[in-house]
C-alpha cells in the first residue's frame, strides 16, 4: 500500500502572523529533517527576507540547528537547518484507574525519561503530589532546558451531568475547570488536560502506524470506551473535548444498564470492565494481575467477544458512515494477543461507504504505538502547540 504524500502548509507575510509564520517554518524543518532557507522559501511561500528573520530567531532561541555548508555548485554554498532535540522539552501524563504513567519529551518527540506510578482510582487531590513530584524531577534532569508545557490525559468525558465520573472509568475531582490554571500556577508553564482517547490518537500519528494517515479514527479500549479524531489531518476534540466519547453510545436498545443511566451502551459490551464481568472479576480488577494463559481465561474471553463483536461491527458501520476514514484502529489496555483476536473476530465487517476495492489502508488496524501511547500523546500536543502552524485545532490549553 502507498504511503500518502505530505507538503507543507504555506505561510502569510502578515505582520501580525509572526507567531504562525514561525510554526509554519518549524513544521517543514520537522517533516525534512533537514532544509536549508532557499527549501524553506519555495515550500512555505513565504519571503526570503521573512524566512531569514525568522531562521536567525530561531537559531538564537536554541530552536534549530546550523549544520556545515554543502558543498558543490556555485555561489554560496547552502547551510542546512534541522531541529535542535534539545531546544525544548514536553512533559506528559497518563493518570489511568491503577497507574500513572509519564514521560519526558524533547523537542523532536524522543523519550527523555518514564516514570511509572501504581495507584487506585487517583482523586486530583491523591494524583496532586505524584504530578508536582515528577514534573520537578524532570526539569531538575534538565535545569538548563525550555519546557513548553505538561498534558495531563485521563479518561472522559468531561463535565458532563451524570457521566462524568461514574463507574468503572470515573475518577473522581477532576472535572473542576480550574485544575488547569492550578497546575500552571504550581508549575510554571502551560497546562493541558485532555481525554485519554484523543491523546492516545495524537501518539499514534507521531509515534505508531497512523504517521502518514490524515482521515482515521482511533477506538482506545481501557476501562471504558473511547474514540480519537484525526481528520482533515487535524486532531479532533469537539466543544467541550468530549469528541470521540462513542462509549456512551447507544447500539443495543434496553440493553445492559449502564452507570451513566441509558441502557445498551457500547463500553457495557466493549471495555475492560465489560470483559472483567464475563470473568467475574469485579470492575476495579487490574489488568496487570490477569493469568492471560489459563483455559478458564481463554473461555472467557471468547465468551466476552460473542457478546462484543455484534455491538462493535455496529459501532464501526456507523463511526465509518459519518467520518468516511482511511481506517480505524484499535488499541488500549487489554493484552495484545486480545486485540488482534477481537479484530480477527470482526470480520466480516458490515457493508459501508468504507467497502472499496481501491482502499489503500485496511479497514480495521491494530495500533502499534504501545502501552505509553497516551502519556506520549499528552505531552506531543504541548510540543506541537510550539511548532505546528495548526495548534489552535490541536488543543485548547488553560
Amino acid at each position: 500500500m502507498k504511503k500518502a504524500t505530505r507538503t507543507a502548509t504555506a505561510g502569510t507575510n502578515a505582520e501580525h502572523a509572526r507567531l504562525h509564520n514561525r510554526r509554519v517554518i518549524l513544521e517543514a524543518v520537522r517533516l525534512a529533517g533537514r532544509l536549508t532557507r532557499a527549501d524553506l522559501t519555495r515550500l512555505t511561500s513565504l519571503t526570503a527576507q521573512t524566512v531569514s528573520n525568522i531562521v536567525t530567531e530561531l537559531q538564537e532561541e536554541g530552536i534549530l540547528l546550523v549544520h556545515a555548508a554543502e558543498k558543490g555548485g556555485r555561489g554560496q554554498p547552502p547551510v542546512p537547518l534541522s531541529i535542535n532535540p534539545e531546544g525544548g522539552y514536553s512533559i506528559g501524563f497518563h493518570v489511568e484507574q491503577h497507574r500513572i504513567i509519564a514521560v519526558l519529551l524533547d523537542l523532536l518527540g524522543q523519550t527523555q525519561a518514564q516514570v511509572r506510578l501504581s495507584v487506585s482510582y487517583p482523586s486530583f487531590e491523591d494524583a496532586l503530589p505524584m504530578i508536582l513530584d515528577t514534573t520537578r524531577q524532570f526539569q531538575q534532569q534538565l535545569s538548563a532546558g525550555r519546557f513548553f508545557g505538561v498534558g495531563i490525559a485521563l479518561p472522559g468525558p468531561f463535565n458532563v451531568e451524570g457521566m462524568t465520573a461514574v463507574g468503572p472509568t470515573g475518577l473522581s475531582g477532576w472535572d473542576d475547570p480550574t485544575i488547569a490554571a492550578r497546575l500552571n500556577k504550581e508549575l510554571g508553564v502551560p497546562v493541558l488536560i485532555e481525554n485519554d482517547a484523543t491523546a492516545a490518537t495524537m501518539g499514534e500519528r507521531l509515534y505508531g502506524v497512523a504517521s502518514d494517515l490524515h482521515n482515521f479514527v482511533h477506538l482506545f479500549i481501557g476501562s471504558g470506551l473511547g474514540a480519537g479524531l484525526y481528520l482533515d489531518n487535524r486532531l479532533y476534540s469537539g466543544s467541550w473535548h468530549n469528541a470521540g466519547e462513542i462509549g456512551h453510545m447507544t447500539v443495543i436498545p434496553n440493553g445492559k444498564t449502564c452507570h451513566c443511566g441509558n441502557q445498551g451502551c457500547l463500553e457495557r459490551y466493549i471495555s475492560i470492565a465489560a470483559l472483567l464481568e464475563h470473568l467475574g472479576h469485579p470492575a476495579d480488577h487490574d489488568i496487570a494481575e490477569w493469568d492471560t494463559t489459563s483455559k478458564a481465561f481463554q473461555q472467557g474471553v471468547e465468551v466476552w467477544l460473542d457478546e462484543a463483536v455484534p455491538a462493535l461491527r455496529q459501532a464501526i458501520n456507523i463511526l465509518e458512515s459519518v467520518l468516511d476514514p482511511q481506517t480505524i484502529l484499535i488499541s488500549g489496555f487489554l493484552p495484545e494477543p486480545i486485540l488482534l483476536r477481537l479484530i480477527e473476530r470482526l470480520e466480516p465487517l458490515s457493508r459501508s461507504i468504507s467497502s472499496r476495492s481501491d482502499r489503500e489502508y485496511p479497514r480495521i488496524q491494530l495500533g502499534t504505538a504501545g502501552p505509553d501511547t497516551v502519556a506520549l500523546g499528552a505531552a506531543a500536543l504541548m510540543i506541537l502547540a510550539e511548532i505546528s502552524p495548526h495548534y489552535e485545532t490541536l488543543l485548547k490549553s488553560e
